[in-house]
């Protein structure tokens, strides 16, 4: 432990408004057997069982864990992600968004905290960026490293767990970024504030973290539309909540071979994250809709945070 990789993937350490849940009762749920495929490296040097099937058990809705992604993130809907995320088409979309924000706050050190398939890392990596590649899931940073060999990068990976994150990852950094609705996986509020503090604790002492949701203020009070316009950008992937309360928003993702995944997440309103993050101890706290400083709140698709650390008086 504490060494970075570099050459290889071997890992470090690792409801509505009116209370009436959005349901579609006519989806079929997704397998929930689970097929061993070998093993897989973990942070302490064993193997790990890897999973083809996602295990939610016989009250998928009931499923509102933290940990749980672990069984969510399996081999072969990590292997579809990029089908959904579609490389070439969020490039376009998000243009040099990110890289423009960092370079326009002097920002060069950055930890991406939720690499999953390492888009935005390699992204920066390829503007100049000095990019440490993390997630909770080796099977996503397994295929990050390979997304990486692919564009000629190596990417530093380290397989941690956000609520003790200073233990894996050495340094400050100027930037960190948590992006792709990741926060969305903690499902109470001490992961969630343990989560911020470490984020803010990795961050030199004029820092920023970025960090985005879904709007799940439109989700929950008006219901589920998007234009899929800017993030999950693969035409052919549906990805639709099959089930929604103030506490779940489970979603269901379809595939154009018609193998069906799903993910449990927390819904969290927008307003709820800007106390977090200032109760946290960041500052001023930018917030973009669909990368528009200026928007109608029931509108975005997605909410971007930008939250800097530096003191103000």
């Amino acid at each position: 432990m504490g060494r970075p990789l570099f050459a290889g993937p071997t890992f470090l350490k690792t409801q509505t408004s009116n209370n009436r849940p959005y349901s579609n009762s006519n989806r079929e749920s997704v397998k929930t057997m689970s097929e061993n495929t070998g093993p897989a490296p973990s942070g302490n040097g064993k193997k790990t069982t890897r999973h083809r099937y996602q295990k939610y058990g016989d009250n998928p809705t009931a499923v509102r864990e933290t940990d749980h992604y672990q069984h969510e993130y399996v081999e072969s809907f990590v292997d579809k992600w990029d089908e959904l995320i579609d490389w070439e088409g969020r490039a376009q979309s998000e243009g040099h968004f990110f890289i423009d924000l960092l370079k326009s706050h002097g920002k060069h050190k950055i930890l991406d905290v939720a690499a999953g398939t390492g888009f935005h890392s390699v992204e920066l990596m390829k503007a100049g960026f000095d990019v440490t590649s993390c997630d909770g899931s080796a099977e996503m940073l397994v295929k990050a490293f390979e997304n990486g060999q692919q564009h000629d990068l190596i990417l530093q990976t380290v397989q941690a767990d956000w609520r003790w994150l200073n233990r894996d990852i050495q340094g400050k950094f100027d930037a960190v970024i948590c992006l792709g609705n990741s926060f969305t996986h903690l499902f109470n509020e001490r992961d969630r504030r343990r989560a911020l503090a470490e984020f803010y604790a990795a961050l030199k002492h004029d820092g920023i973290l970025i960090l985005d949701h879904r709007n799940y203020d439109a989700i929950l009070d008006v219901g589920f539309s998007s234009k899929h316009k800017y993030y999950y950008c693969g035409d052919a992937v549906t990805a639709e909540p099959e089930y929604v309360d103030e506490g779940l928003a489970r979603f269901r993702y379809e595939f154009p071979d018609k193998s069906v995944f799903n993910l449990n997440m927390f819904p969290l309103r927008r307003k709820y994250v800007l106390r977090l993050m200032h109760e946290v101890g960041f500052q001023n706290i930018t917030t973009y809709g669909d990368f528009d400083e200026d928007f109608d709140p029931l509108e975005p698709d997605f909410f971007i945070h930008v939250a800097e650390k530096e003191y103000v008086e």
